[in-house]
């Protein structure tokens, strides 16, 4: 497995390097593009770099580069003193073999990825791309583990039959789980929705199925702690996917993405009920899509970085406390 620091260990004869500089990998952690050196690993990275399905603003396929650039090597947080390095093995897998202009032939490219890394036994956290990655990175965890709880961040429910008239797309992928029997409906949640769409076949197909649905206007009168708990009971035991658009964010706070809409979430309140559902529920994937960077010093790619740092950190404290 490739180590990243290691010119500059042997070099300087410590692990400390120009963040700018050396291979990108998220965290500086070890690379490697070899299934056989998943062996022991409790967390895998992989980028999904794909935004043929968008149907506004493209630009998420350069997301995971950007995720990966925009975070500090420190594993440590500091709110909770929990170091989630000393608790989990966690390397970065590298990029799904996609396939510009083919997003079908992408779609298994990057199923084909998450499930070496879900046979594996570890988690894969998978850095998109857009919305419609979730599709492939659901099911391979669902034919791993069984059908998936699914525990959704965002603004839109991604609940359509077909966009455009296309039935694959990022507005369909949870729609298309569900029907296909990869997610339980029951066990699902979708949190932060707000603004024009979707409309009624939409929501009257999600009232049938069973499907909870938490509107930015719920999570501001109830608060994100209330809701996160009672995302916990219904999602409940059983393995659970957890997928975050960010656009579930206001624009203020995450302007690099394709659809963005007014009035969402804040950082503090993402980023708390992401390492309390990691913490307490049993993540066997995880997804954080639609990130389009804007250039250098990116404050949407910041945020998705510090995402799954909140991700991570609940897992190894889940792990820490069994």
């Amino acid at each position: 497995m490739l180590d990243p620091t290691e010119r500059w260990r042997r070099y300087h004869g410590h692990d400390w390097k120009a963040s700018w500089a050396g291979l990108l990998t998220f965290a500086e952690l070890p690379y490697t593009e070899d299934p056989k050196e998943l062996e022991g690993v409790d967390v895998a990275v992989v980028g999904a770099p794909t935004d043929e399905l968008v149907t506004n603003a493209p630009g998420t396929r350069f997301g995971p580069r950007a995720i990966r650039a925009a975070g500090p090597t420190t594993a440590y947080h500091l709110e909770t003193r929990a170091d989630w390095s000393e608790t989990l093995r966690v390397i970065d897998y590298g990029d799904a073999p996609v396939v510009p202009a083919d997003a079908a032939a992408s779609h298994r490219a990057i199923e084909d990825t998450v499930s070496e890394i879900a046979r594996a036994g570890a988690i894969p956290i998978v850095l998109g791309g857009d919305h419609s990655i979730t599709e492939p990175d659901a099911r391979a965890c669902a034919a791993v583990h069984g059908p998936v709880g699914l525990v959704h961040f965002d603004a839109h429910t991604d609940t359509a039959t077909s966009l455009y008239g296309q039935e694959l797309s990022h507005g369909t992928p949870m729609y298309r789980l569900v029907e296909q029997g990869h997610v339980t409906p029951e066990r699902y949640v979708q949190i932060g929705l707000r603004g024009w769409w979707p409309q009624e076949p939409e929501l009257r197909w999600q009232a049938e199925r069973g499907i909870t649905s938490f509107l930015m206007h719920e999570v501001a009168r109830l608060g994100v702690d209330r809701v996160v708990a009672r995302t916990v009971e219904i999602v409940g035991d059983g393995p659970v996917f957890l997928t975050v658009d960010v656009d579930v964010l206001d624009p203020a706070f995450a302007p690099g993405t394709g659809t963005p809409e007014p009035g969402g979430m804040t950082p503090p309140e993402l980023l708390s009920a992401c390492r309390t559902v990691a913490e307490r529920l049993r993540l066997v994937g995880v997804d954080v899509v639609e990130v389009a960077p804007t250039g250098l010093g990116d404050r949407t790619a910041l945020v998705a970085d510090r995402i799954v740092r909140e991700v991570l950190t609940g897992i190894a404290l889940r792990r820490a406390a069994e």
